[in-house]
């Protein structure tokens, strides 16, 4: 019985544990990621190892979420991650030079090693045959220190891939397909590993899009292999050197299976506002459409915009309708430019931005009150685009540009009676300029760091209490994302390194007087359903809850990244053994847990809790290595005692 190939990198990399799924492994990092959102605090959290350089192969900083310099923050903040960057041996990535998943893949991705990124879309380098996840910023951070990541084994599924896409539908469609099928919880617990010969017929960017979107399944990570296609654009991008050939034996078995035949896909749309409310484009044709947003997170790769780019080329966008272009990269713009895409989409119409993540964590490009915006991003959970009650769809460049011709939601294999299929291909040699990547000196130590005023230093947290007796400060449903919690845009981000600032936007959406509430009432407890937590990985929406004294987060199950940030934060993560008792509880409620502190560290599973005069009983899965993280009060906590102990 033959490897698959998610299990021969794991291997290569496991550093403790047994790979049996469901218990807990930790693996060797070969590179990091971090982006400007969550870099600026994981940056302090690694200043708090005291530790003077970064001990891994490779570590990346990105400036691309906080463009928008509005006053001083935002640049005070971009010196601060430059400096450090310099002093500690990272490699930054100027503003403007494009979105960490597309730079990285482009100019740092190597065949078969692992990346750990500070954004839950880190896995777009599954299109460069690299085991990518997803993390908290912490977590990257430790391991920007030396230390291995530690995670639960994870089921390996297994999608097999036959057929060839048809004229019109692309790597967006298929992830949209398995969202249609597995939903936002298809992929929790799981690596999605793609083989068949399917696979051979996708380009690494298309593979690449993909993976970005892996996270949308709840997926720990997505593989690719890595093949003649993975060599062909590491060579056009002058890095051929680092490919190896990466493949699954031929008699690899999977945990669980799927097989989509390639050549049945139609183009697919996920509509407001989950990215697995998914129908076919045919099924909401004729809905007119106000916004068109091409690019930014996923689907900005040269491929995607030039697909676009050649629609459009002798037309004009459809009057009334806003068409804007968010390039992935600086390398991309380039390369759409000399290709004469740029002038095309000049003349059509379009308004072309600069490289960055923009309207995707709704850093402009809100849309208006009751508009239709049809985006290529991976997400559209309610509001993230910055206005409430958003009407936010998900489709790919192909359904972006058909939309942007006739004005309204139409399949785009009917552009075929317009144009010829422009079955454009990524270029044989990217033109390549890495004049927005600043490379560290050989020492840092030297290199002062500038610390502006909106840089506040990591709080202390106490250690785990003997008993808790908190309020029930919100009660929330199912699937409730981390842009819920924790909201971004261009009102909250500038407020990413000043976490008594940024705390007063929790649950602002749900529960403007949350944070208000939270603070007066000291210690607190928050109760959700399922999934609670989805979506991006920005760990604020567990270390600014704590700072405003939630202790315990009770929910029927929790996303991996969120459960991750709350035990690093120090936040007791319980799930209902009963699901039934999560209507038991209501906002207000008093909850005690007597001797929490004995069994949280005795390793018991069961932790009684008392809600008024009834008895619940909650799970606590949680490894030795997580029990004394929550003791401690926290993962800094934990590494203190043991660098001291």
């Amino acid at each position: 019985m033959g490897d698959n190939l998610a299990r021969k990198i794991l291997k290569e990399h496991l550093v403790e544990g047994e790979l049996v799924p469901g218990r807990e492994i930790a693996i060797r990092i070969d590179q990091t990621l971090l982006q400007d959102a969550t870099g600026t605090m994981a940056m302090l959290e690694f200043m708090a190892t005291g530790i003077p350089r970064v001990k891994v192969g490779l570590a990346a900083q990105y400036v691309d979420h906080n463009l928008l310099q509005t006053d001083n923050k935002n640049a005070d903040d971009h010196a601060f991650l430059a400096t450090a960057a310099q002093k500690f041996g990272v490699y930054l990535s100027k503003p403007g030079n494009g979105v960490s998943h597309q730079v990285h893949l482009e100019r740092f991705g190597v065949p078969g090693t692992t990346l750990l990124g500070a954004d839950s879309h880190t896995p777009t380098a599954a299109g460069m045959g690299q085991l990518a996840i997803g993390a908290g910023g912490l977590d990257v951070a430790l391991a920007m220190a030396g230390y291995p990541f530690h995670l639960t084994c994870p089921k390996i599924f297994g999608v097999k891939l036959t057929g060839r896409l048809q004229p019109w539908v692309s790597g967006k469609d298929v992830i949209l397909e398995l969202l249609r099928r597995h939903t936002v919880k298809g992929g929790v617990g799981k690596i999605m590993e793609y083989y068949g010969p399917g696979v051979a017929t996708l380009s690494a960017t298309d593979r690449a899009t993909i993976g970005n979107m892996g996270a949308e399944l709840g997926a720990t990570s997505t593989v690719f292999q890595s093949d003649e296609n993975t060599r062909a654009f590491l060579e056009a991008q002058g890095r051929g050197e680092v490919w190896r050939e990466l493949l699954p034996d031929a008699d690899a078995t999977y945990d669980e299976y799927d097989e989509i035949d390639l050549s049945q896909v139609v183009p697919l749309i996920a509509c407001p506002s989950s990215p697995d409310n998914v129908v076919p484009v045919a099924e909401i044709e004729g809905l007119k459409v106000d916004q068109v947003i091409v690019g930014s997170s996923v689907n900005s790769s040269f491929r995607d915009l030039m697909t676009v780019c050649r629609v459009l080329d002798g037309r004009r966008i459809a009057p009334g309708l806003s068409f804007h272009i968010n390039p992935g990269s600086r390398q991309v713009l380039e390369n759409v430019v000399a290709h004469g895409g740029f002038m095309m989409l000049l003349l059509a119409g379009g308004q072309v931005h600069q490289p960055g993540c923009l309207g995707c964590i709704g850093m402009g490009q809100a849309p208006g009150t009751n508009q239709v915006s049809l985006r290529t991003f991976p997400r559209n959970f309610p509001g993230r685009s910055g206005t409430k009650e958003d009407r936010v769809y998900l489709c790919s460049p192909e359904t972006a540009a058909a939309a942007g011709v006739f004005g309204v939601v139409t399949d785009p294999r009917k552009l075929s009676e317009l144009l010829p299929w422009p079955d454009v291909k990524n270029p044989d040699r990217y033109l390549v300029d890495d004049s927005g990547i600043q490379p560290p000196p050989e020492d840092g130590g030297l290199v002062e760091i500038v610390t502006g005023p909106n840089i506040v230093p990591f709080p202390e947290f106490p250690a785990l209490p003997d008993q808790l007796d908190v309020e029930v400060i919100i009660k929330v449903g199912d699937n409730i994302s981390t842009d819920t919690i924790m909201p971004a845009g261009n009102k909250v981000l500038p407020f990413r390194s000043n976490i008594p600032a940024i705390s007063k936007f929790v649950f602002e959406q749900a529960d403007p007087e949350f944070a208000e509430r939270a603070a007066e009432k000291g210690d607190g407890a928050v109760v959700g359903g399922e999934n609670y937590g989805q979506g991006s990985s920005r760990e604020h929406a567990a270390l600014a809850p704590r700072y405003l004294g939630i202790r315990v987060k009770i929910a029927k199950s929790f996303a991996r990244i969120h459960r991750s940030n709350l035990i690093n934060f120090g936040i007791l993560p319980l799930v209902f053994k009963d699901p039934a008792d999560y209507d038991r509880i209501k906002q207000g409620d008093r909850i005690t847990i007597p001797r929490l502190r004995e069994l949280t560290q005795s390793g018991a599973t069961e932790i009684p809790i008392q809600v008024g005069g009834a008895q619940i009983v909650t799970l606590l899965h949680a490894s030795e290595r997580e029990r004394r993280e929550l003791v401690a009060g926290g993962l800094l906590n934990s590494v203190k005692e043991e660098n001291h102990g």
